[in-house]
């Protein structure tokens, strides 16, 4: 019937061994982060295409300085051709000749102008292409012993001499255009880029479906990641399709989740008996072995807690202190046994008659304490008081013997009869002795302070 006084040690909660995981877990959703996938899709793509551009870039240049280069080469053969018909008719000068042969030549496509001067530079002949400007003056040829070619924009000029059996007897000028040619490599070019990009965007699909296949089992490991952190499922496992480096990955992962899953299963049992400890360890510290009801220790907690409460809340609350009649009588006649059955039984009929939120506390021998929070009035304390002596004083029966116990209640109300829960102890202890004094086997409440002052 000893009260069993223990500190208490709070219960061990059980928290998922993946607590971690699922902190590193609160993330965007894999579709609003950018996919591995789309991502090296992109990267390739980028290369490639700027590869391809660069290609297309270098060709494009070198085509265009190898035709014009081959117009130049045809242009100064044909001056020189030119040159060599013209030189009989400049050594006779022959202007009529002359211009006959610039005529004939004229025919070439892409010439501008055609220009003959003799070794003095008096012009001889010339042609000029339609609608094009004739200049006011024309510059003097340069020294010329061979061939000599300029280019100036979009117009190929070319300066040959004009010689008859090694003797200098002129020189011939002549102008092309390079805008044809530049039209033929831009057209070239442009076809070639039209090219490039339908090859860049069937590039782009090929990529896309190739990169999807290859990293497949990377974004199914991904994928499997996310669903083991979100369900803290660790008994899910990865698939190995080739022994690379990603199925080596895969198997480490797995490795992983396996001593994860063993790991969070022996810390589970370990909660899971440390909380049953704890329940253990609250029961015994809390409540009274005997009687299953709360102990002493829970009391003082719960009158402090009570007290603090409808002081706060302008409220009112009582507490009983309540001693059992002739109990020593009990033990001495009927021995410990017969007492131990005779507090179980108080204790279920006293329960019996209050209501849910009232809390009967054993403090320890034949001493209860019965807190009564959240009062609408102190009538109904009253008269709960008297049930409670009425329910003790029914003939109980132990081991077929009559065992004459009663029960005397003194009640003290808070915040009339004191606003801390030592004075409310205090005064229904003064109170229970009253009943005492009174012949027991009844109840009093504290005497109002007013009625001590009178006194």
């Amino acid at each position: 019937m000893s009260n069993l006084a223990t500190k208490h040690k709070p219960p061990l909660q059980a928290v998922p061994a993946s607590t971690s995981l699922a902190a590193s877990a609160e993330r965007p959703p894999a579709s609003s982060r950018q996919s591995l996938v789309r991502r090296l899709s992109w990267l390739n793509l980028s290369v490639l295409s700027l590869t391809l551009l660069l290609t297309l870039s270098l060709i494009a240049y070198l085509s265009w300085w190898q035709v014009r280069e081959r117009q130049v080469q045809a242009a100064e053969v044909s001056a020189v051709l030119l040159s060599n018909s013209l030189a009989p008719a400049l050594a006779f000068s022959d202007r009529e000749a002359v211009r006959n042969e610039l005529a004939a030549f004229s025919r070439r496509a892409d010439l501008l102008e055609l220009l003959v001067m003799d070794q003095g530079h008096a012009l001889v002949g010339q042609w000029k292409a339609p609608g094009l400007a004739v200049p006011s003056r024309v510059a003097a040829p340069p020294e010329l012993r061979q061939a000599r070619t300029e280019i100036k924009g979009s117009e190929l000029e070319v300066w040959v001499p004009v010689q008859f059996k090694g003797e200098m007897l002129g020189s011939l000028r002549l102008r092309e255009s390079l805008e044809t040619l530049q039209q033929d490599v831009l057209r070239t070019v442009a076809l070639a880029a039209l090219l490039t990009v339908a090859a860049i965007a069937i590039a782009a699909r090929v990529l896309r479906v190739v990169q999807r296949r290859a990293l497949a089992p990377l974004v199914e490991l991904s994928s499997l990641a996310e669903q083991v952190a979100q369900r803290h499922d660790y008994s899910r496992r990865g698939t190995v399709y080739r022994q690379d480096e990603v199925g080596r990955l895969t198997e480490r992962f797995n490795e992983m989740l396996k001593r994860i899953e063993v790991w969070q299963a022996d810390l589970n049992q370990q909660l899971k008996t440390e909380q049953a400890v704890g329940q253990q360890y609250q029961q015994l510290a809390h409540y009274d072995s005997l009687t299953q009801l709360a102990n002493r220790h829970f009391f003082q907690q719960e009158i402090q807690r009570m007290v603090a409460q409808t002081v706060r809340d302008n409220g009112m609350s009582a507490l009983m202190f309540i001693d059992l009649d002739n109990f020593k009588q009990v033990n001495d006649r009927h021995g410990h046994e017969a007492g131990d059955e005779v507090l179980r039984e108080v204790a279920r009929r006293m329960q019996s008659v209050l209501r849910l939120s009232d809390r009967l506390c054993r403090l320890g021998g034949d001493e209860f304490a019965l807190l009564l929070p959240n009062l609408p009035d102190e009538a109904g304390a009253e008269h709960l008081a008297g049930r409670l002596v009425a329910a003790v004083r029914e003939p109980m029966l132990v081991h077929g013997e009559l065992m004459p116990v009663g029960a005397t209640i003194g009640l003290a109300f808070c915040p009339f009869d004191a606003r801390d829960a030592a004075g409310l102890l205090n005064r229904a202890d003064a109170a229970m002795y009253a009943a005492k004094r009174a012949g027991k086997n009844t109840f009093r409440r504290a005497v109002k302070q007013d009625d001590l002052a009178t006194d």
